[in-house]
């Protein structure tokens, strides 16, 4: 319900032949919505298009485009990302030519869009070379994005990947450790050694990290818990393995 709501914000493009050519251009679109019924050929390549390039789509009842009848929209909406999401491949490619220790951020199902933001700008300020998210389950960069990151968002390179695990093997065979956070992890954050080259991955909080990426991670690894609640916000505890991160990296320096 709430990708529906952003579609009367500016980032959203109607029509079946512009959503089509968007999607041809490579513009980084986050969700299409297809009104129910809709039929022909070009509604067909729409979503074979949409299917192969990864991008998530939502079949709605016509009633759900009746406050855009002064768009043309032909019974198809999209949602466009104001920033350009690199493949997951190039990025790694590109950051580990480059970089002896690179850090990355894996995000796993975080769906609300300002806890993103509030990530992506911590990423920011602790040197993150890339925040990877998935095609699905993983809320849009929209403009509460950009806003939430105080511009983060144009400063440190994002990148999709159809799956999470796919991007994991890649980071793997690429040299980089994988550290998932969870609490069922035997091990502290504390006493993991992330100086070298490393992938943070931080689940939703409500599901954590999936059961597919832990088993593949090389650590899983806990945050110290005191109090009675048991959790932290998402963006908070990434901050903490983030600035973790950093501390390990700078010791010593002056």
């Amino acid at each position: 319900m709430y990708l529906w709501t952003r579609m009367d914000q500016e980032n959203t493009i109607y029509g079946i032949r512009t959503v089509l050519e968007a999607l041809q251009a490579g513009k980084a679109i986050d969700r299409i919505f297809i009104q129910k019924g809709l039929q022909g050929a070009l509604a067909r390549d729409l979503q074979a298009l949409a299917k192969k390039e990864g991008v998530r789509t939502s079949v709605v009842p016509p009633e759900r485009f009746a406050r855009f009848r002064n768009k043309n929209h032909q019974g198809v909406a999209a949602t466009v990302s104001p920033v350009s999401l690199m493949d997951y491949q190039a990025l790694i490619d590109q950051v580990v030519a480059r970089k002896e220790n690179p850090l990355f951020l894996l995000l796993d199902g975080v769906s609300d869009v300002r806890n993103l933001g509030a990530i992506i700008r911590t990423a920011e300020c602790t040197g993150a070379d890339g925040v990877i998210l998935p095609a699905q389950g993983s809320a849009p960069v929209t403009a509460d994005t950009v806003k939430t990151s105080a511009g983060a968002v144009y400063r440190v390179p994002l990148a999709r990947a159809g799956h999470l695990k796919d991007a994991v093997y890649y980071l793997q065979a690429s040299g980089i450790q994988v550290v998932a956070a969870s609490e069922k992890g035997s091990d502290s954050l504390f006493q993991t050694d992330l100086r070298q080259g490393t992938a943070l991955v931080m689940g939703s909080e409500e599901k954590g990290v999936s059961a597919t990426v832990l088993k593949i991670a090389d650590h899983i690894v806990r945050l110290p818990m005191e109090g009675s609640i048991g959790s932290l916000n998402v963006s908070v505890a990434c901050g903490v393995f983030l600035y973790e991160t950093l501390r390990q990296r700078t010791a010593g320096q002056s």
